[in-house]
């Protein structure tokens, strides 16, 4: 398995500096994931860094007593998480596999060190925290702004792989937009007369990944 060429894959990872990324998967621990496992919880104290190698991370919130919410998806070469060096604490979401998989953590103690090799590590992770708020902040707008189905075009397109598989059931996509899974079931469908996704078992193929954000005002 060539970790560096999967995580290339990734936005930020691909934009590193050759040694910093170098220095971040050497001190790094590649962990091999089934589905369904769990890699972290919501408050879990030891911050750090995920990047997902292959398969597909499930991340929850918890909103309220005996209540979780699932906030989305990420797949290969895609990375979360947060340091202490910039007021960062606890755990935010807790992470599992949604496709069996690979990640590679890097624990919140080894950045200082991969610092001291590669002087741009720290602005690397401000930039990534940045991305993630980014991603945040877009989604609760969609959500406000949008309409069901719009939403449901908008979210299919954002997590759509490169080959246009969205590895989450209907049932998921329904969470992810706040909507009922009847609900999300018949806009999916509505989607589908348009030959714009295939719903399959356990996923949705977007097929008209233009058509889907051409719709929600993307």
């Amino acid at each position: 398995m060539d970790v560096m060429a999967a995580l290339k894959r990734g936005r930020w990872f691909g934009g590193l500096d050759p040694a910093l990324a170098d220095a971040l998967v050497a001190a790094g621990r590649v962990r091999a994931l089934d589905e369904g496992q769990w890699i972290y919880s919501e408050g879990d104290e030891e911050p750090g860094l995920c990047l997902v190698v292959d398969g597909v991370l499930r991340l929850e919130v918890s909103a309220g007593r005996d209540r979780g919410v699932l906030l989305g998806l990420i797949g290969a070469g895609q990375a979360i998480g947060q340091s202490r060096r910039f007021g960062g604490g606890r755990r935010i979401v807790t992470a599992s596999a949604q496709r069996a998989g690979h990640v590679l953590l890097v624990p919140d103690i080894a950045l200082p060190r991969i610092a001291e090799q590669a002087p741009g590590a720290w602005a690397a992770v401000i930039a990534l925290l940045y991305d993630q708020l980014d991603a945040a902040v877009h989604a609760a707008a969609l959500n406000l702004c949008l309409t069901p189905r719009q939403r449901i075009a908008a979210r299919l397109a954002q997590l759509a792989d490169h080959e246009g598989v969205v590895a989450a059931t209907q049932a998921d996509v329904a969470e992810m937009c706040g909507l009922s899974r009847k609900s999300a079931s018949g806009h999916i469908l509505a989607l589908a007369e348009r030959e714009w996704v295939v719903p399959l078992y356990r996923s949705v193929l977007v097929t008209n990944i233009a058509a889907l954000r051409s719709f929600a005002g993307l």
